[in-house]
């Protein structure tokens, strides 16, 4: 092995994909076991669905009169879909246009056949990855032209996160409903998974970070990440990755092949 070490930040499941994804990609690359290095897993934050049959009623209830449905990640769609426990065309006797931030979103919904029935539910996502984000969907949702103080728009999100998109309906005159369908719990800073993060040498280190909270949260730990290097896919997961002193934070592309691509570069270096 190289003694470099790539850390995955995501919550335990997604962490397993991207590290499978990247090994596999890795391996494919032909790249020598010299080069290979240690990859770990580091939760910052585990998502807790909802499960209180009531929301889920009054969620079903809400969607009766929504124009828009807005879901701001994959887990907002696993979590909402869980809790509801029925395909998401037998809530409504109607099409109700869907609007997500990226292509994990995107993916996420066809897992549950949504967009791919045989009327298909009508899915809006910013069209260049580059804006794969709050900001790239509005620019989406003006395309529609819509007289938005006549709609209602449904918002599926975690507690707390960021409120910019919800806002901006609400300064346009639309009615926003956001509905709260899962939490995020923090590492604990005594948890057994921080024992190999201790142990490693951050200045051989590329930390993978995907949420600005999760990030935020990271600088709790107080790590000497000023030697470390950071891959951010949005600027403002980078933003915070900076004031948390990383050393050096570099901005990719959406996705995880951006990602599993920007590690790649990283160990050739």
């Amino acid at each position: 092995m190289s003694g470099k070490t790539i850390v995955i930040t995501r919550p335990m499941g997604q962490a397993r994909q991207l590290s499978e994804a990247l090994q596999a990609s890795l391996l494919k690359s032909g790249i020598g076991k010299e080069l290979f290095p240690k990859i770990i897993s580091l939760p910052l934050l585990t998502i807790v669905p909802k499960g209180d049959s009531g929301l889920a009623h009054e969620i079903t209830e809400a969607l009766q009169s929504a124009d828009l449905v807005i879901f701001v990640s994959p887990n907002a769609i696993e979590c909402t879909m869980r809790l509801l426990e029925k395909s998401w065309q037998g809530l409504v006797d109607r099409l109700i246009p869907i609007g997500v931030m990226g292509g994990s979103s995107m993916a996420a919904l066809k897992n549950h056949g949504i967009g791919s029935e045989s009327i298909p539910t009508p899915v809006i996502l910013p069209q260049d990855n580059a804006h794969w984000d709050s900001e790239g969907l509005w620019l989406e949702l003006q395309k529609l032209q819509w007289d938005w103080p006549t709609k209602k728009v449904m918002i599926f999100k975690g507690d707390g996160g960021r409120d910019w998109l919800a806002e901006t309906l609400k300064d346009a005159g639309a009615q926003v409903e956001a509905i709260a369908v899962y939490t995020r719990v923090p590492l604990d800073l005594n948890n057994p998974a921080w024992k190999d993060v201790h142990k490693m040498d951050f200045a051989q280190s590329l930390w993978l970070l995907t949420s600005s909270e999760a990030v935020r949260y990271l600088g709790q730990a107080k790590l000497p990440v000023d030697l470390a290097r950071a891959i951010c896919p949005h600027h403002n997961i980078a933003d915070a990755a900076k004031q948390i002193g990383f050393g050096e934070t570099l901005t990719c592309e959406p996705g995880d092949e951006s990602l599993i691509a920007a590690s790649q570069a990283w160990l050739s270096i």
